[in-house]
C-alpha cells in the first residue's frame, strides 16, 4: 500500500514556523494541523501566540480553538484528533501539514505510541501529585532525573503531569519511559513524510523570544490570564501549565510581581527552546532549514523547502 504524503514544519519557538507554513501551504495546496499543546484552547490567544484568522490567509487550520480551557489535552487526544484531521484533508484533495513545536506529539503521530502501557497506579499518581505540592515541582523533577535522565532532559519541571506520567511508567513497567519512546521511534511510519525543522542562531532565537514576550504583555497577556483566573482556572488545570500562564497566575496571586513574571517567562521560554532543539536533533530523517545559512531570505528558504519536497516525490 502506498503511503500518503505528510509535511511536518517544526522547530523551536519564535523561528517563524507560522509564517513559513502559510506560504508553503499556498504553494502546495496545504491544510495545517497545529501541533501545539496550547493553541487548542479557546480564549487562550495571546500567551499561546495563536495564529489569527488574518494570518491564516484562507488556509484551513485544524486543532486550533477546539477545547475549553477547563478540558484536558494530551498526546493521546492529539493523535486521535490529528489523524481524523489528516483523513479529512486527504478527502478534500489537499496536502496535510503538521505545524508546531511539540516534538513529542509529532513523534507519536508519525510512529505511533502505546498509550495503554498496562496497569496504572492511581494511588502512586496521587502520592506524586501531593509530593509536588508539598516539596515543589523541582524536587519531583529530581526524582525523575534519578531514574530517567533522558526523559528529565526532555520534560520541563513545570510540566508536572508529564513528569508524573514518566515516574508512574517507571514504577509500573520497571523501564524508563525514554527507552519506551525510543523503541516506538524505531517503528516505520505509516506516512510518506518530509520533516522540516526551522532553526536559527541561538542568539537570534533568544532575541526573538524576548521580543515576543514583551509583545504579549503589550497585547494584554495579564488581562487574558486574569479573565481565565476569574473563570476559576488555576495552576492545576492542564491549560494553565503552559509557559506564560502559570507565571502570570503567580503575579495575580501575589507570589511574584508582574515584572518578575515577565522575566521568568523569557527565561523559561529560552530554556524550552533549548530543549526543543535537543529533541529535534534526536529525530531521524529531519531536514534542517537553517535561516542564517539561507541569508534570512524568505524566498530562498521556501525554495529550499520546495526542492526537498520535489526531490522526495517520485516522478510520474
Amino acid at each position: 500500500m502506498d503511503k500518503k504524503p505528510l509535511i511536518i514544519i517544526a522547530g523551536p519557538t519564535a523561528t517563524g514556523k507560522t509564517k513559513y507554513s502559510i506560504e508553503f501551504a499556498k504553494r502546495h495546496n496545504g491544510s495545517v494541523i497545529s501541533a501545539d499543546s496550547m493553541q487548542v484552547y479557546r480564549g487562550m490567544d495571546i500567551g499561546s501566540a495563536k495564529i489569527t484568522p488574518e494570518e491564516m490567509q484562507g488556509i484551513p487550520h485544524y486543532l486550533v480553538d477546539i477545547l475549553d480551557p477547563s478540558e484536558d489535552f494530551n498526546v493521546a487526544v492529539f493523535c486521535e484528533k490529528a489523524k481524523a484531521a489528516i483523513d479529512d484533508i486527504y478527502e478534500k484533495g489537499r496536502l496535510p501539514m503538521v505545524v508546531g513545536g511539540t516534538g513529542f506529539y509529532i513523534r507519536a503521530l508519525l510512529y505511533g505510541a502505546d498509550f495503554s502501557y498496562g496497569e496504572e497506579d492511581e494511588a502512586y499518581r496521587e502520592k506524586l501529585t501531593e509530593y509536588a505540592k508539598v516539596n515543589g515541582e523541582t524536587a519531583l523533577h529530581e526524582r525523575l532525573k534519578a531514574v530517567d535522565p533522558v526523559a528529565a532532559e526532555e520534560i520541563h519541571p513545570n510540566n508536572v503531569k508529564r513528569v508524573i506520567r514518566a515516574l508512574e511508567f517507571y514504577k509500573v513497567t520497571g523501564r524508563p519511559i525514554s527507552e519506551h519512546n525510543e523503541a516506538m521511534h524505531q517503528k516505520e511510519s505509516e506516512y510518506d513524510f518530509t520533516y522540516f525543522v526551522i532553526t536559527d542562531e541561538r542568539a537570534k532565537i533568544y532575541e526573538g523570544i524576548d521580543k515576543r514576550v514583551d509583545m504579549m504583555f503589550e497585547s494584554g497577556l495579564y488581562d487574558e490570564v486574569k479573565r481565565l483566573y476569574d473563570m476559576g482556572l488555576r495552576r492545576g488545570t492542564t491549560s494553565m501549565q503552559g509557559i506564560g500562564y502559570k507565571e502570570v497566575l503567580d503575579a495575580i496571586e501575589g507570589i511574584t510581581t508582574i515584572d518578575e513574571a515577565r522575566e521568568i517567562i523569557k527565561r523559561d521560554t529560552r530554556h524550552f527552546a533549548k530543549r526543543q532543539l535537543t529533541w529535534f536533533k534526536r529525530e531521524k530523517e529531519v531536514v534542517w532549514v537553517d535561516k542564517a545559512a539561507l541569508s534570512y531570505d524568505d524566498e530562498k528558504i521556501l525554495q529550499f523547502m520546495d526542492e526537498r519536497i520535489l526531490r522526495a516525490t517520485p516522478s510520474e
